[in-house]
């Protein structure tokens, strides 16, 4: 009788809230992170590789400086702050560096960094979105760090699009949701 009720119980019970209680926040997160990560690639491929180090003012960020530090930041946000890896040193990194590197090889690091973010984030234990850190002196959740992630992302990336435009180059169509 035990069996058949834990045959009933298991061809009648959904699985994935059993094997993987996702909040909707993280959920819509993801989506959210996805669509900006195809976007980001769709700009970047738009951008032709000799305009990579375009900066509009002489004190800004070029277009690919642009790109590699949305990276690094998506990077020690979600495996450092989200995450327990050692945060990534800005000044000293290499990885999110983008002399010396190709426009091929800058979008595969990004595109690999997004993956690997939203890996994270798949795994992220919703119970602790409310956990509180130290963010530069200021205590904010880890929900806090997921919202900011986005707003950093969208902040350099519009950058981007003002590159674009200055060189003649129409960006591609805003996607929603992202």
């Amino acid at each position: 009788m035990k069996k058949i009720i834990l045959i009933t119980f298991l061809l009648f019970t959904p699985i994935t809230p059993l094997l993987a209680q996702q909040d909707k926040f993280i959920t819509d997160f993801i989506e959210r992170l996805e669509n900006s990560r195809k976007y980001l690639n769709l700009v970047a491929e738009m951008m032709p590789e000799e305009h990579y180090n375009y900066k509009v003012t002489e004190e800004s960020l070029s277009f690919s400086e642009n790109l590699m530090h949305i990276g690094f930041a998506l990077d020690w946000h979600s495996q450092s702050l989200l995450g327990d890896r050692e945060p990534r040193v800005y000044q000293t990194d290499t990885v999110f560096k983008s002399a010396d590197k190709t426009k091929v090889e800058m979008m595969a690091r990004i595109n690999q960094t997004f993956i690997e973010a939203i890996a994270l984030m798949e795994q992220f234990n919703a119970d602790n979105l409310d956990d509180e850190l130290d963010y530069f002196g200021i205590n904010r959740s880890k929900r806090q760090i997921f919202m900011l992630l986005a707003d950093h992302i969208t902040h350099h990336r519009g950058q981007m699009l003002v590159s674009m435009r200055l060189k003649g180059i129409t960006p591609p169509r805003y996607v929603l949701y992202q």
